[in-house]
């Protein structure tokens, strides 16, 4: 199970040799506890945690396909939209109904769409209200429509709101931050008037923390962390493969149980590389990428926005942090500066847990390549 990367590439050669398609995978604590929140009452909000390409998305998908008639579902991938402003983000928010309806007729045709279609990849919107949005430029005006919308769903059926990558518009201003008032219309969706289930799905486990602070989240939302696989789960999962020992113990050891990394080693042993040789190139590539990013602030200066304010980033700091896991897998979240865990996180390198208020590389292939960086540093 892995965002965007579930199909595995076909071509000619790799079908002669019969090779498996890597599908959704033993995520079922994770389904369980989805499926556990959809069977009640909306009452909090659900983020939807863990590091890069750990598999977020495709459970999402998943649970998509698996839930019952009686759930309408409105699911916003904001991967790969550039949103800066207002404007941005009611494009991506909504998506374009080209029939020729107003508002209120939208609103009373609302039961009977939903009972056409189930799934919508944006909440579906006319040009007129589209162009209304577009003139007034503010959020009031969005966010009535929306509980409006969601009022009229649940008296048939059972709205749910996924909004994957939100961390997209952490920055965004509309009077005050976007952030903060979109998260106070997700609590009066769940909370106060328990009309849909809302989950906000992110790798920015720092976002997490920013909104919690600005929204004051505090007894309104839950957390479903979704991790890379541990030992047994990618044990199992070579198995299925045909993986042998020394195969299996060189994956866990160099790439560890990140999904993406393991449907690339699949595609390389079913197209007859050498598994070992794959996998020094893969940490080769990593480590290049952090050495040019350590190169980059060394020589060029680095600086990072946080809460509104520049910082510049020193190379000296960042080099100290990874220094820390040349001799451990973790360490705490306060044990590393604002700026350089900042940096970093944004970087992609590493990921914090804000449950645990620990910090880690973003995979185990992150930390063997940290270790090698550190060690010519």
């Amino acid at each position: 199970m892995m965002d965007d990367i579930i199909p595995i590439n076909h071509d000619p050669q790799i079908e002669e040799h019969n090779m498996i398609e890597v599908t959704f995978y033993d995520r079922e604590q994770e389904i369980k506890e989805m499926m556990d929140i959809l069977s009640m009452k909306p009452r909090l909000i659900t983020f939807v945690y863990g590091p890069i390409n750990s598999g977020k998305t495709e459970l999402i998908t998943h649970l998509i396909e698996e839930l019952p008639d009686n759930y309408i579902i409105f699911y916003i991938n904001l991967r790969g939209k550039f949103i800066s402003n207002y404007d941005d983000f009611v494009r991506a928010l909504f998506k374009l109904d080209r029939e020729k309806k107003e508002y209120k007729e939208i609103l009373k045709t609302i039961s009977e769409v939903s009972l056409k279609s189930l799934k919508f990849t944006g909440i579906p919107i006319t040009e007129g209200v589209l162009d209304l949005f577009f003139r007034e430029k503010t959020y009031e005006d969005v966010f009535e429509f929306l509980e409006d919308y969601f009022t009229e769903i649940a008296k048939n059926k059972v709205p749910v709101l996924i909004v994957d990558e939100l961390q997209k518009i952490g920055d965004v201003r509309i009077n005050t931050h976007l952030i903060y008032e979109l998260f106070n219309l997700f609590i009066r969706l769940t909370k106060e008037l328990h009309l849909c289930h809302v989950f906000a799905v992110t790798s920015d486990s720092l976002f997490i923390k920013q909104v919690y602070s600005e929204a004051m989240l505090s007894g309104r939302c839950d957390y479903l962390l979704v991790d890379d696989f541990d030992y047994e789960q990618t044990m199992d999962f070579l198995d299925g493969y045909g993986w042998g020992e020394q195969e299996k113990t060189i994956t866990w050891q160099s790439v560890g149980g990140k999904p993406v990394s393991l449907v690339k080693l699949v595609n390389a042993k079913v197209s007859g590389k050498n598994i070992e040789d794959v996998v020094g190139r893969m940490l080769t590539l990593r480590t290049g990428e952090i050495e040019t990013m350590l190169k980059r602030v060394n020589e060029l200066g680095g600086e990072i926005i946080i809460e509104d304010a520049k910082y510049r980033v020193s190379y000296e700091k960042l080099v100290e942090v990874l220094k820390s896991f040349a001799a451990y897998e973790e360490i705490g979240m306060n044990e590393v500066d604002e700026i350089s865990k900042a940096f970093l996180v944004k970087n992609n390198v590493l990921f914090v847990d804000p449950l645990t208020k620990l910090i880690k590389p973003q995979s185990r292939l992150d930390l063997s390549a940290i270790r090698e960086v550190v060690r010519g540093a």
